[in-house]
């Protein structure tokens, strides 16, 4: 990188792993962090300060960006997963790759207000309403790939395989435009999408109900050849369980083991109806876990086994999923949070933990092993939390980890930087001028 300009970040406070490390200082060059100074205690002559507590960039390692369009509408009268479901479906049947871009540009935009810095965003609306082509056939995820470059953050987009209604069932009539006709087909759609500088093509198997038994193999084996992430919805629903175990006589988990879809590149998206057998296949196979709280609390859905998934040795990471909320902040708090409702005791995970889920874990999950820790060669992805806002004022700096986990919330962010560059400065999108129009046009063109 010779020739490369040094860049110098001043960190009034940073998170380097385990602990809050006062006076940093972060010198970027070519996207990516040269050095990590400690006890640098004023900035150093033309360093940028960042006031506050600079974190790795957050990953928010599962998400449907349409289901933005949903918030607020879905909050009126009551029903289960499956009453929310029909209306997400009405939302999925208005979309087209210009109104998507639009919203994927502004859901991805307050993404990194929120201080993520990388999605996975898990795509399954792939064709028009009637199931047939666009002209080009990835015309759905190439806007979501578009729309996360303009937003300025990292997006994996985990092109899903989505086959059918259920066990032995076709797709109805809102799913036509998800499916390829098999998995065959599939993988050559998929295979035409390519890697870029922001951006990795990975894969999902939407669920066991929606990828016939016979063609799971086919996307595992397609993901396997490109060591790129496959992810799963796993056992969101006690209604998949049952259903399986009348069809194939076995749980989720264990279809997915037996056709090799389970290993150390693969994310079971809830993992929240397991049995002890389940959480052993998860764990000793390293197939990872991410949790996603605000949603499943939000479609009452259950509180998974997150400490025994961990225990077992599935990496844990978080999403915001349907974006109820959009704050990783609030998911890792929430994971330990609904952990103690469970159990009545506090205490699972430490704070430093828990920003893992958030940081490394999430990036690494995505195919971003380089990416979620303030260190020299890792990417220059970080986000800063003001210390000293309504919620976060008062504890000492040095229990920065814990206000930020504990009494932050996605309010409190200040700065984002991806590659280097600023994305988030002082609180403002320096992409997109003003995201929550952004939103508001975008969701009002989907209501038509």
């Amino acid at each position: 990188m010779t020739g490369t300009p040094t860049r110098t970040y001043w960190l009034e406070h940073a998170w380097l792993g385990d602990t809050v490390e006062p006076g940093v200082a972060l010198d970027v060059r070519g996207g990516r962090i040269a050095a990590v100074r400690t006890d640098v205690t004023a900035p150093p002559p033309g360093a940028e300060p960042l006031r506050g507590l600079t974190l790795p960039g957050l990953a928010n390692a599962h998400s449907h960006a349409f289901h933005r369009a949903l918030r607020g509408t879905v909050q009126v009268g009551s029903g289960t997963f499956w009453t929310w479901r029909e209306v997400m479906y009405a939302t999925a049947d208005r979309l087209t790759p210009e109104t998507y871009h639009a919203l994927a540009r502004a859901v991805y935009a307050e993404m990194a207000l929120a201080g993520i810095t990388a999605v996975g965003e898990f795509h399954y609306v792939h064709h028009a309403p009637d199931g047939s082509r666009y002209a080009d056939p990835n015309a759905m995820g190439e806007a979501l790939i578009e729309a996360a470059a303009e937003a300025g953050i990292r997006i994996t987009l985990l092109d899903t395989c989505y086959l059918s209604a259920g066990f032995g069932q076709p797709p109805n009539a809102h799913q036509v435009r998800f499916s390829d006709g098999t998995a065959e087909a599939w993988a050559e759609r998929c295979a035409v999408l390519k890697d870029r500088d922001h951006a990795r093509i990975g894969a999902a198997v939407h669920s066991v109900r929606a990828v016939p038994a016979g063609e799971l193999a086919t996307v595992a084996r397609w993901a396997q050849e490109r060591r790129a992430p496959l992810h799963v919805h796993l056992s969101e629903q006690t209604a998949e369980n049952d259903a399986c175990r009348e069809a194939h006589g076995c749980t989720p988990t264990r279809l997915l083991a037996d056709h090799g879809v389970l290993g150390p590149r693969t994310t079971g998206v809830h993992n929240t109806h397991l049995t002890e057998e389940d959480i052993a296949l998860l764990g000793g196979s390293g197939t990872g876990t991410c949790m996603c709280p605000t949603t499943e609390r939000d479609l009452a859905d259950g509180i998974g086994p997150a400490v025994a998934l961990q225990r077992a040795g599935s990496p844990l990471s978080l999403g915001s999923d349907s974006h109820a909320v959009i704050d990783l902040l609030e998911e890792a708090r929430a994971m330990e949070l609904n952990e103690r409702l469970r159990t009545r005791t506090r205490g699972h995970w430490t704070a430093a933990a828990l920003l893992r889920a958030a940081t490394a874990a999430g990036h690494a999950a995505l195919g971003w092993d380089d990416a979620g820790t303030l260190a020299p060669g890792a990417r220059a992805d970080f986000t800063t939390v003001a210390l000293d806002s309504v919620r976060t004022a008062g504890p000492l700096p040095r229990l920065g980890a814990e206000t930020a986990v504990f009494a932050a919330s996605a309010a409190d962010v200040r700065h984002t930087v991806v590659g280097g560059r600023h994305v988030v400065r002082d609180g403002h999108h320096q992409l997109v001028p003003d995201v929550p129009q952004a939103l508001a046009r975008a969701v009002d063109a989907l209501r038509g």
